[in-house]
């Protein structure tokens, strides 16, 4: 970026779109309720689903990837050519959305948002991820587990993709989907102390 005010709207820009709190809408209006107040307290898709079912949990997972797509095409659509600010911009997107300022900087795991992040940058890596989600999913019917299982793969399905389709593997997007596994890990240290107590709930 040629001066810092035009990098520090696109930043802000990047971090209020990953901010909105689809589910925590999507309670208000379905149910009039605090989604942070039921089922694990997560404002993400799956506790959604577990406490306002399908309809309601399918529009907030778009909307979760959907941003985090869309900030990153909104950075291209200005022009921006410098890979590290857009990898900061994809960074923010997601940190915008587990620690929102709209619910007191409260959110979800990140999982669906970066999912959009990454679908803009290394689709095809993405791909591997989610057919490897709905697989754990089904074998083990606990969300946290195939969301944990598919951050672990990100970086191994983005350098396979990227050796596959004849690009440098070891490169910021690699790079970035290494620290965006750590970060969806961290988030989900409370469901790891839940699995390691047998408390985890199923999805199904």
């Amino acid at each position: 970026m040629e001066t810092v005010a035009p990098a520090a709207i696109l930043l802000t820009i990047s971090y209020l779109m990953g901010a909105i709190p689809s589910s925590y809408i999507a309670g208000r209006l379905v149910r009039g309720i605090d989604l942070r107040e039921h089922g694990s307290g997560n404002l993400g898709a799956a506790n959604t689903f577990r406490v306002l079912g399908s309809r309601a949990a399918v529009p907030v997972l778009l909307a979760d990837i959907g941003k985090g797509f869309l900030a990153l095409r909104l950075v291209s659509m200005f022009g921006v050519q410098e890979q590290w600010f857009i990898l900061i911009a994809a960074l923010v997107v997601i940190m915008g959305h587990n620690y929102s300022v709209f619910v007191r900087f409260s959110g979800g795991k990140g999982v669906g948002t970066a999912t959009g992040v990454f679908l803009a940058m290394a689709p095809l890596g993405v791909a591997i991820c989610i057919v490897v989600w709905v697989v754990v999913l089904l074998a083990s019917r606990i969300v946290s587990v195939a969301s944990m299982t598919a951050a672990l793969l990100l970086p191994l399905s983005i350098y396979l993709s990227r050796i596959f389709l004849g690009r440098p593997a070891w490169d910021s997007v690699l790079y970035l989907s290494i620290v965006v596994a750590a970060l969806v890990l961290y988030r989900h240290i409370p469901n790891m102390r839940r699995l390691r107590d047998g408390t985890e709930k199923r999805i199904f």
